[in-house]
Formats: structure tokens, sequence, C-alpha cells
């Protein structure tokens, strides 16, 4: 008999949606899988034949083939197995045809035939809801994050017995587990982490300000001990909150890449450093196999903080540089076309020279500075519209505000810019593009005068000069203002220096 179940596979971080037919006839016993499978897939017939033992399902001793439809695309994963399993059922006669009409099944099984969870779980659901189904079976540990989806029922799986039980008649399907602890708060989040530790430096406060609320990346140069670090790891206090469409997205991409069981929406955005020694495909995504997301897309809605940058490997750097620029990754291969989101404020630390001292005290050659300095090209550096060149502080000054005040400040600002875009393809002053800038900037005929002198000055490259109005844009909106002055143009200038 044939027997047919509605499932779904990840394309990258969006689910596609799988019908997997089972057919069982006559015939000495074998078991074939088609329809692109991957090594977790063809090995799928050992673990689901262990689980029905385990369960007390009966295994069907005869010629079994399983199809995997659309079959020109790649499956990934074992997500699968609890739908083949029920397939297998369905044509063996141990299940009604109809019990599984508009039911979508996600699941992979264990020997002991326990249901265990998948990744991805919430675009899984999404593509099978978008297929027409209105319910879901799907392991206990997923059910909190497959609630997310409007509109669907939710059927929690503990075990491949308790699923044919439930779906027979014979047992209600069981309750949903309690909702997981209260995600803890900003402080506990990000440890004793605050703002008001960092004494003085004003201008690295500042442009930290500014990175945070308008999405500007920005690189600190500068010799060990000068607050850098310091600095990058206290951003993610004073950012503001995820709005529900970057929180969705977030939790979308934690949950397809397994970083965290997501079983609500996220509540804060990501921080990702990754170390030095990651290769091109670590930071931007790909691999062997099925494409993988990268660190930019992991960091997406939030910040990617790489410390020591000359460190890199410089073919990994200027990979950096298309994201920096369009906020998405296009990864193509032979088999398949993939566009992962990255739209992260990229937050780089560096020191001048492989010593790391300042120009009196180095110890480094001509020949190894230079060297040092070709690993960050030149347009690379131009994608920063915030550059730093710290020195390390000479006497301690007084505490600045704390990170709840500067958040503060963020806050408000990320509401002007969502009222001033609201509607519009862009939400952050980073991301408005050039020819838009001259309509939402805002600029006043002084500060257009001021921007002017800086663009005749010859230092700046295009996208140099439109940084410093985007810039400007951020402090006016900072400070509450709906026009850009002139000081705001001249600070934006000084937040963007020639670093060593």
């Amino acid at each position: 008999m044939l027997a047919s179940v509605r499932s779904a596979t990840l394309h990258g971080i969006d689910g596609q949606l799988v019908r997997v037919e089972v057919h069982v006839s006559n015939g000495l016993p074998a078991y074939t899988i088609v329809g692109l499978p991957d090594a977790a897939g063809r090995e799928s017939k050992d673990r689901v034949r262990a689980a029905m033992i385990s369960s007390q399902v009966e295994w069907p001793l005869r010629r079994i083939t399983v199809n995997l439809a659309p079959g020109g695309v790649r499956k990934s994963g074992a997500g699968l197995e609890l739908a083949v399993a029920l397939g297998l059922m369905l044509a063996s006669d141990d299940l009604e045809q109809s019990v599984l009409d508009g039911v979508g099944v996600l699941g992979e099984l264990g020997l002991d035939g326990q249901v265990r969870p998948v990744a991805g779980a919430l675009a899984l659901v999404d593509a099978l809801a978008r297929s027409g189904v209105t319910s879901v079976v799907v392991p206990s540990a997923n059910a909190h994050e497959a609630s997310l989806i409007p509109g669907i029922k939710i059927r929690c799986a503990h075990s491949l017995a308790g699923v044919k039980a439930a779906l027979s008649g014979a047992e209600d399907w069981p309750e949903v587990d309690a909702p997981p602890p209260e995600p803890p708060s900003l402080e506990e989040a990000h440890g004793c982490f605050d703002l008001s530790e960092v004494r003085g430096m004003a201008t690295a406060r500042s442009a930290l300000r500014c990175a945070a609320a308008g999405a500007h990346h920005l690189l600190m140069a500068g010799p060990p001990g000068a607050g850098k670090t310091m600095l990058a790891r206290r951003l993610p206090t004073i950012m503001a909150p995820l709005d529900p469409d970057e929180a969705l997205e977030v939790t979308r991409i934690q949950s397809a890449t397994g970083v965290i069981p997501a079983r609500r929406l996220a509540t804060k955005r990501p921080f990702r450093a990754p170390h030095h020694s990651a290769s091109t495909p670590a930071l931007i995504g790909g691999g062997s196999g099925r494409p993988h997301p990268g660190e930019v897309t992991l960091a997406s809605s939030g910040a990617l903080f790489l410390d020591e940058l000359g460190e890199f490997a410089p073919q990994a750097l200027d990979a950096l540089r298309q994201p920096l620029e369009e906020r998405v990754v296009r990864i193509s291969r032979q088999a398949c076309s993939l566009e992962f989101p990255a739209n992260f404020t990229l937050i780089a630390c560096t020191n001048p020279c492989p010593c790391g001292r300042d120009p009196f005290h180095c110890t480094c050659s001509d020949v190894a500075r230079e060297k040092y300095r070709r690993r960050l090209s030149a347009p690379l550096l131009d994608r920063f519209d915030l550059r730093l060149a710290l020195r390390a502080p000479k006497e301690i000054e007084k505490p600045g505000a704390s990170s709840a005040e500067e958040r503060e400040r963020v806050i408000s600002a990320v509401a002007r810019q969502n009222a001033r875009y609201a509607g519009l393809p862009w939400r952050r002053n980073a991301h408005l593009p050039a020819g838009a800038l001259a309509r939402y900037a805002g600029l006043s005929a002084e500060a257009h005068g001021v921007w002017l002198n800086a663009v005749k000055s010859g230092s700046l490259t295009g996208r140099g000069a439109a940084a410093i109005q985007r810039t400007a844009r951020t402090l006016a909106d900072l400070d509450d203002r709906s026009e850009i002055t002139a000081d705001d143009v001249l600070q934006a200038s000084d937040l963007r220096q020639d670093v060593p």
C-alpha cells in the first residue's frame, strides 16, 4: 500500500515542504530511500526500525520504498524519521489512512522510540502552516517554539508509541510542558559590565552610543590597554530591545542553527565574538555539504565583535565587504543558491602594529608595520562609518553615565528612526542608501555647507561623505532634534578618524 505524510526540511534558515511517500509491497524484504537525502537521511532505516521494534510496532518484512518529494531538492537532517515511521504504519494498516489528513509531522527518533527535537522547528512549522495543514506533531522539546506560529494546533510527541496511541484514539495527546523560566534581566545577561566603569573617553563613549543607536560599524585602533575591548564588551548593555520583526528573525536564525533552544521569541540582541582563527565560511557562511549560516548571520539584528582584527585572515576580512554594504549574504552552489540575512553592526578592534605599542615605543620594523597594515584593505576600512584612534588614558577621570542611562537615549533615537522610516525598506540610519540621504538626512543650510567643505578637502571617498551624513543624522536623533546642525556634521567628521 501507499501512504503519504507531510513534513518539512531546512533549506538555509527557511523551511522546505517535503511529502514523505511510503510504499510497502510484496517481495524480498528491502528498504530503499530516494529523493536526495543526506547521510543522516540514508541512515534513518536503522533508527526507524529500532524505534518501531522498541515501541512494540511490527516492522513490515516486505519491500519498502520511501520517496522524499520533491525529488530535486536535497533533504538534510533526521527530522523526517517520525514521518517515515508513521508512513510505514499507514501503509501497513496499523493506522487509519485518514488520521494524518491535514497534519504535519516533525521529529527525529531514538533507538528506544523517543522523539527527539529537531533544529529549525520554527521555520519548519511555518512552512507546513503555509502549505495548509491545521495541526503539527512536533517533539515535546520543540512545542513552545512551534507554538509561536499562529493558527496551528501543536501536538506534543514524547515517543513513537505515544503518537500511535494518540492517533488511534487510545490515549489523549499529552499536554505541553510548563513554559521555560523568564529570560535573565539585562544586568544578569551581561554580567557586571556597565558603561559607568569606563572613565573619561568621551569621544569613544559617543562613538559607541552612535553605533548602538544607528547601527553604524565601528573600528577602534590603539595600543593594548587603551580600552578597546572594554568598550566593545559593553555595547550590548546600551542597545535597544528587539522589535517584533527583529525578534522573529533572530529566533528563526537561532532555531535553524541550533545556537540556543528557542522556546520563545528572542528578547535580546545577539552579540557574537568569534576567535581570529575563524575561517571564511565560519564568518560568512557556506561550508561543505549543505551551506550553513556564518557568524554574520548569527549576529544579524545585533553586533559582531572582531577583536584583534589584524590577526584575521585577509581573505576572510575582505569577504566581509559585501555583507557590510548590502546586509545580506548570497551563497551559490551547484545544487542551490541561498540568501542569509546579515543585518549586523560590526565592532572591531586592532593594534597599530604587531607589537601594539605607541609610535614612540614601537619595536617593529618598517617592513613589519607595513605588512601588518596591508592585512586591512582600504575598501574594508572605508566601510566603517566610525573610526577611532585610541590612546591609553594618562589619568583616572570621573565615571560617565551608566549603561541604563545611555540605553534610554539609544531607545529614544531608535524610536525616531522607526517613525521616520516607517513603511520603507530600511530601518536605521546606517541602512540609509546614498540616493535617499538628501531626502531623509535633514541637513540645515549651515550643516550642508560644513559637509561640502569636508567633501572638497579631498580626504573623503563618496562612501565616506555619505557616512558622515548618516552619522550626523544619528547624532541629531540622540539629541532629539529633527534637523542636523553644523556641530553634528563636525562631530561626525571627528568620529571618522584616520586609524594607524
